[in-house]
């Protein structure tokens, strides 16, 4: 089987400041790199105690990098930004796991929540349901075939994962107490608890079902105040406001997620 991973900055246990995730580079952002490359590798090691012949991709979804390549394990190929999210997934994927992951903008208690923008966005809206990156692109992954099975992160994007996809097997590594605050499990603790989950979803790849939501879609999204919309409007979308504007299209892949 081939696996797929798409891994995030701000959901490792260890991570709740955003000192630690919005820097190009420094000592506090390599540090967090390193807490979520071992906590990859602790997946990839679940998936293949499941699946010895797995075939494992493993793709950099943090803006500005969020991935040691050179610390990750070689049983994995690394795909870095900006390749598209869309390519690896059409070619081929049978499952998809989130690593690292946070919760969607304005979830009370989460840390380091947020979608898509830390800085400008306010909301996405899917269909009309509020809807953060896991929801996104797990309807992306759904439209294609594939079925998201696994994701690690704080408490409150387990919970926000699980409303979605109720079968999928979620790995806490901490609980959220504020936007900039958290219990963590210590590291070593945390990739114990994402390898058996790893393991237990790989086993499990087959048996959950693809999240589909079905065309039409519509994606609507709000900013933040002091923030504008004319460069969605420059991608497609239709101005709803000074602050929100709206996409249409018949297929996930038409949408910026």
């Amino acid at each position: 089987m081939r696996h797929f991973l798409l891994t995030d900055l701000e959901g490792p246990a260890g991570v709740d400041s955003w000192s630690q995730t919005r820097v190009e580079a420094g000592p506090a952002k390599t540090a967090a790199m390193a807490l979520l490359t071992g906590e990859v590798n602790a997946v990839i090691e679940g998936i293949h105690r499941a699946d010895p012949r797995a075939d494992v991709l493993v793709w950099d979804g943090h803006g500005n990098g969020g991935i040691l390549g050179g610390r990750l394990d070689p049983r994995a190929r690394f795909l870095p930004r900006p390749t598209p999210l869309r390519e690896p997934l059409a070619d081929g994927v049978d499952a998809l796991y989130f690593v690292g992951q946070h919760a969607m903008a304005g979830t009370p208690g989460a840390p380091l929540c947020h979608t898509y923008s830390s800085r400008t966005v306010a909301e996405y809206r899917l269909n009309g349901r509020p809807a953060g990156e896991f929801a996104c692109r797990a309807a992306l992954a759904g439209e294609l075939g594939v079925p998201t099975v696994f994701l690690a992160g704080d408490d409150r994007a387990v919970a926000e994962a699980r409303a979605l996809v109720p079968s999928i097997v979620g790995a806490i590594t901490k609980i959220g107490r504020g936007v900039e605050a958290a219990d963590h499990l210590g590291h070593e603790q945390s990739c114990a608890v994402v390898r058996a989950g790893a393991e237990q979803a790989a086993g499990l790849a087959r048996q959950i079902a693809p999240l589909r939501l079905g065309p039409p879609y519509t994606l609507r999204v709000e900013m933040l105040p002091g923030h504008g919309v004319d460069g969605h409007v420059a991608r497609g979308a239709e101005r709803l406001s000074d602050r929100a504007a709206c996409y249409r299209a018949e297929r996930m892949w038409d949408l910026p997620v």
